[in-house]
Formats: C-alpha cells, sequence, structure tokens
C-alpha cells in the first residue's frame, strides 16, 4: 500500500472513531474541545512571544533565567493543551484535512518550532546567566524563529477554519 492511501484510511479510520463521531455530533463537544485550543495557543504563543522578546533584547531589566523560569511552565502547559486538542479536533475532519496543504505546513511549523525549543533548552539552559551580559547571534536567530513559527502554526489553523 502506498503512503497516500495508507495515510486516507487512516484518516478515515481516525475520522470513524466514536470519539470522532461524538464531536461531530455533540452540540457542546466541538466547540469546547476548540476553545480549549484557543486557550492553549494563548498559553503557548503569550508566554513564548514575551520570552523570545526578552531573548531580543527587549525589557533588559528582568534577569532572562527568571523570565524563562516563569513564562516557560505556561507556554508547555498551553502546547499540551494545543496537541491534546489538536488531536481531537483533526479526528473529527480528519479525512478532508489530511491532504490540507495549510494543515502540513502548519504541522510542519510546529515540528520546527518543537525543534527549535528543544535545541534551544539543550543549548542554553544552563548558560541563561551569561546571556544577560553577552547574548550570542546564534541563540538570538532561535529566538526569532520562535517569534515566527509559532504565530505562523497558529494563523494556519485558525485559517484552516475557512479553507
Amino acid at each position: 500500500m502506498e503512503l497516500a492511501s495508507y495515510a486516507a484510511a487512516l484518516a478515515a479510520s481516525v475520522e470513524a472513531s466514536a470519539l470522532a463521531m461524538w464531536l461531530r455530533g455533540s452540540a457542546w463537544g466541538y466547540p469546547l474541545v476548540n476553545l480549549i485550543h484557543l486557550l492553549g495557543l494563548t498559553l503557548l504563543i503569550g508566554p513564548i512571544g514575551l520570552l523570545d522578546l526578552r531573548l531580543l533584547g527587549f525589557g533588559r531589566r528582568f534577569s532572562i533565567a527568571d523570565v524563562s523560569s516563569v513564562l516557560t511552565p505556561y507556554a508547555v502547559a498551553g502546547l499540551v493543551m494545543l496537541i491534546g486538542s489538536g488531536v481531537l479536533l483533526f479526528s473529527a475532519d480528519a479525512s478532508p484535512l489530511h491532504r490540507n496543504p495549510l494543515l502540513q505546513v502548519k504541522l510542519g511549523c510546529i515540528l520546527l518550532g518543537l525543534a527549535n525549543a528543544l535545541a534551544f533548552r539543550r543549548i542554553w539552559a544552563h548558560r541563561l546567566a551569561d546571556w544577560d551580559r553577552r547574548p550570542p547571534l546564534s541563540g538570538r536567530v532561535q529566538a526569532f524563529l520562535s517569534l515566527m513559527l509559532w504565530p505562523i502554526a497558529g494563523t494556519l489553523g485558525r485559517l484552516l477554519a475557512y479553507k
């Protein structure tokens, strides 16, 4: 079986699941999951955006280590909410969505954003105090990428509702 037909069969199977049928048929299920998705988006983009701006040099009166330790847990909580609710939203409409180019680009941005965040943590987590004195260019590039990728992924997700 070729990859495209396997993906189509998997999407059809997901869409036929009891949970997906409940989401489509429930008066409040899909809207509630969509609201959770929006809350997750807010919890991710708000804190990550503020942290990225600090990493780029704004708000220098606050140490990067302090800003990171306060905001990162909220961003992680938002990401977890987004992933969980996103899977549920996808399941309700999996057959047309799985081949939608907007979703594919969105998922690419999410994967790049996650890879960037994990690389950032691995490289810089123990050196954030040094960053306040001498911010590295490569780290600033990573902050800029994050500042672009997450809002693009969120925008593409909102556009999926209209495509």
